[in-house]
């Protein structure tokens, strides 16, 4: 079997993104049996089998593609396919959502972060606390220290969860405030859809959607490897 079959392999195979070590360290062996002993040259071959892959998916005849996501790689369906991955994801049992306080504090937290509670509270205009458990529940958000003023209230931030599950390489990649807040009503008004006409979802490979996905535009028709 051939370098880049074996990474498609493990991609494809991912419950969640591949990181570039872990995919050097499964083909290692591998490529050491063709003579490469050099642990730089054995990495960058690997590296080169993802980005020939990337490429390859890239194409107009693939309807899924390979993207860095998280850190990591995964495979997940192409934007365009957005209408025919909806139409899948109605016919499975619809996920548990967020609710929109919940989502309206996530946005609070990834487009201010770090952030304390009293600082969200003051955006909101309502108390938060309940919501921010949920959010730590579902591990999307996380402690990061605590504030240097009077009382040192804890400091909020994202998570890795969070970057996956909106199919993010890094937060810097959020939308606009603007459109977050149009992806968040869309998907709140989803909400109020019956089940059997419930709107896209991210869809894992070989699963229901996921739980507590937040479609967006780009990772609506994300699915794992």
């Amino acid at each position: 079997m051939s370098l880049k079959a074996q990474i498609e392999a493990i991609i494809y195979a991912a419950e969640t993104p591949v990181t570039l070590e872990q995919i050097t360290a499964l083909v290692k062996d591998s490529v050491v049996a063709e003579g490469v002993t050099d642990e730089a040259e054995i990495k960058s071959r690997a590296r080169s089998g993802v980005e020939e892959l990337i490429t390859e998916y890239n194409a107009p005849g693939h309807g899924v593609e390979i993207r860095q996501v998280a850190g990591g790689y995964r495979m997940s369906t192409k934007p365009e396919q957005h209408e025919v991955v909806r139409a899948f994801a109605k016919s499975l049992k619809p996920p548990n959502r967020l609710s929109m306080p919940a989502l309206e504090t996530l946005a609070v937290i990834a487009y201010r972060q770090p952030v304390t509670v009293p600082e969200i509270n003051d955006i909101r205009g309502v108390d938060c606390g309940g919501v921010i458990g949920t959010l730590l529940d579902r591990k999307l958000i996380t402690t990061a220290g605590r504030k240097q003023v009077i009382g040192r209230p804890i400091l909020y931030k994202t998570t890795k969860e969070f970057l996956l599950r909106f199919g993010l390489k890094e937060v810097s990649e959020l939308p606009s405030m603007e459109e977050f807040e149009k992806l968040v009503a869309e998907s709140f008004q989803a909400e109020l859809i019956p089940a059997e006409s419930a709107g896209p979802q991210i869809v894992q490979q070989g699963t229901a959607p996921e739980a507590d996905a937040v479609p967006t535009d780009a990772q609506t028709e994300e699915k794992a490897g």
